[in-house]
């Protein structure tokens, strides 16, 4: 039994659910917005959002876990530049999570996540 949930598995082993997710919080920070079902978009929402966090604290120790974390470099280099005009106002909430229909094969909900 998995008691109070607090991540969700994705229907993933570990090795998989971690690089998804690192996968797609990359897309995610490259273009703005990725289109993905509701529940990777509500676990991505959770890896961005401690990324921007790290970028607005600017530190070196916070550069190098984004780095270990995100697969590009130089698109970290990018966000740590601009995270701090961009979102140094703002003490949460970077994303949203838009609805939209479900998924034609298999009726999956599905939803666009966006940078605020």
């Amino acid at each position: 039994m998995r008691h109070q949930l607090r991540v969700p598995q994705l229907g993933r082993p570990a090795d998989q659910r971690k690089a998804l997710l690192r996968g797609l919080t990359t897309q995610l920070i490259r273009e703005g917005r990725v289109t993905t079902t509701k529940t990777r978009a509500k676990a991505l929402r959770d890896e961005v959002e401690r990324m921007i966090g790290l970028a607005k604290d600017g530190s070196l120790a916070a550069r190098r876990r984004a780095i270990g974390y995100i697969y590009d470099k130089k698109l970290v280099h990018s966000l740590f530049e601009k995270a701090q005009e961009r979102y140094g106002d703002r003490q949460g909430g970077y994303t949203r999570i838009v609805r939209t229909v479900p998924r034609r094969g298999d009726n999956a909900e599905m939803a666009i996540i966006e940078l605020v």
